[in-house]
């Protein structure tokens, strides 16, 4: 239980006790900005005016008077009917032996309740190498899924294989030219086709393991060899980026199995799409979309949204119970499409949740940066990770929200200094793992604490014990960088009172109760790094 919840269970006690009967859920927590006005405070009062037809402060006074609990040191009412609550000191303290005892574990949760969701992200076209917004959404979806996991939701982390379609007869295409190139031939490769050094190389492994012995072959053999290639190079790029997935799902197994046939029927079934212009229409504008679409072109193919509600319809049908999209700007008008979609088959359309990155600049000493000067074309992710380390990319990617627009700093990411966010909370691990080495001592844990009694001890206890809330905070609002803003702060806390305070002294009581928050203070920053997959450096 976290403190916020265990607060809110002291403040339904003190209701009950006065017969006024409110959902659990209906008394909201807060923290206040400022630590004067408590640790914690709740506007109940103010919700309760209507229904109890009195004034906030006498009923903020009346359930004041009705709480008793060792958690709390001071209640207080402020106008116009706030209830201000400040943590006592033992409980502070006992949060030390809490995350020592609870390690990895600390901060874990059940908000989430067992539920099924999928998670999918990335989803990158298997025809070229990774780009820097493909590294943003698979940041953003794999820290989804670490902190909703540790959550208590039942996570599947799925990758969508865009294997059908124009695009991939293009790619087959473009593979067998450069592979009749090789073997002597001339290369006609199409305008709309793939020129990329990529579709060289396995034109090349091509011919290295065959010679001219697949010049008879057709294109579909090219194009899955050309899949396969590209699609291993994307999953050890990310597995090497720390991004890993549980399902890959090929959009062609869709039509293979019937999927996307089966939809087209259902739609049909339903009188909810009409031929216009010898295309056939669905009616999506019925469902909230700003107009009908297309999903059978004049020409008899399917546009991409057809196999796409196939797909979605496939994930309820596995048992998801939410599903989470993650998609790049251009899909913002797709949402509406898309639900509508799910609406008119009869489906629950909250089910889905899209979440829309938004681009990413490349900014170097102020400058924007859009060419490599290795391949004069735009850089890609594993060049950027190159030059500024796996957690330096992880962690500024991670620390704004996906919807806004994000300037990537190259510069300020390779500084060894204190204005890098991820060097300053790495440098606070490396200080406390120093420590700790230097004390080297077993130390069990305090029954009571006598020597912490500082203010920025007290501001320390305090973050730590809001660490479990944060994660819960950051999963229910699908929102990974509220994790980011809680780690910095953190290490923020400490580097303040390293400067402050001697941690090893001849004094044995005060220097272990020194250690074990030390201990508890590198918990927290592993854990929340992990859930943002970085990994700290030890010595720095």
């Amino acid at each position: 239980m976290s403190i916020k919840q265990k607060i809110q269970g002291i403040i339904k006690e003190g209701l009950d006790k006065l017969s006024i009967d409110i959902e659990l859920d209906k008394i909201i927590i807060e923290n206040p900005k400022d630590n004067k006005h408590g640790d914690y405070s709740t506007n109940i009062a103010l919700v309760l005016t209507k229904i109890l037809k009195d004034n906030p402060m006498n009923i903020a006074n009346k359930i004041v008077a009705e709480i008793k609990d060792e958690t709390i040191e001071k209640i207080e009412v402020a106008a116009p009917g706030f209830i201000n609550i400040y943590l006592s000191k033992e409980t502070l303290f006992k949060e030390i032996n809490k995350i020592i005892e609870l390690g990895k574990n600390y901060g874990k949760n059940n908000i989430g309740n067992g539920e099924k969701v999928n998670i999918e992200y990335v989803s990158a076209n298997p025809t070229g190498t990774l780009h820097i917004g493909h590294g943003r959404g698979a940041v953003y979806g794999d820290n989804l899924s670490r902190i909703m996991s540790f959550s208590g939701y039942d996570v599947t982390r799925e990758y969508y294989i865009n294997d059908a379609g124009n695009q991939m007869n293009n790619l087959g295409i473009s593979i067998k030219e450069r592979y009749k190139e090789i073997c002597g031939l001339d290369c006609n490769i199409p305008e709309d086709g793939y020129h990329g050094k990529e579709i060289i190389k396995i034109a090349e492994e091509i011919y290295n393991n065959y010679k001219e012995t697949k010049l008879e072959e057709d294109i579909p053999y090219f194009k899955k060899e050309g899949l396969n290639i590209l699609l291993d190079a994307i999953k050890k790029d990310l597995s090497d980026f720390r991004v890993n997935f549980d399902v890959f799902t090929s959009e062609q197994s869709l039509y293979d199995r019937g999927f996307v046939e089966n939809v087209l029927n259902e739609f049909k079934k339903k009188d909810s799409c009409y031929i216009s212009e010898e295309a056939l229409w669905l009616k999506t504008s019925e469902y909230g979309d700003e107009k009908d679409r297309v999903i059978v072109k004049n020409d008899g193919n399917y546009t991409y949204l057809l196999p796409d509600i196939a797909y979605h319809v496939n994930k309820i049908d596995r048992g998801y119970q939410k599903l989470i999209d993650v998609l790049g700007a251009d899909h913002h008008g797709y949402i509406n499409r898309l639900k509508g979609s799910l609406e008119i088959l009869g489906h629950d359309s909250s089910i889905l949740d899209v979440e829309i990155l938004q681009m990413v600049r490349l900014l170097r000493d102020g400058e924007e940066i859009k060419i490599s000067k290795r391949t004069g074309k735009s850089i890609t992710l594993n060049e950027l990770i190159e030059e500024v380390g796996i957690n330096a990319t992880r962690y500024f990617f991670a620390s704004k929200s996906l919807d806004t627009q994000m300037d990537f700093d190259m510069g300020l990411a390779v500084k060894n200094s204190n204005d890098n966010p991820v060097y300053y909370i790495e440098y606070a691990n490396a200080r406390i793992s120093k420590v700790l080495k230097t004390y080297n001592e077993e130390i069990i844990n305090q029954e009571t604490y006598n020597n912490l009694d500082e203010e920025l001890t007290y501001n320390i206890l305090n973050k730590l014990i809001r660490f479990e809330d944060t994660v819960i905070s950051a999963s229910v609002k699908q929102q990974p960088h509220i994790i980011c803003n809680y780690v910095y702060d953190l290490a923020s806390l400490f580097h303040s009172y390293y400067g402050a305070y001697k941690f090893i002294t001849d004094d044995k009581e005060y220097t272990e109760e020194r250690m074990l928050l030390l201990k508890a203070i590198k918990i927290v920053i592993n854990n929340s790094l992990n859930l943002i997959g970085v990994i700290p450096r030890e010595e720095m």
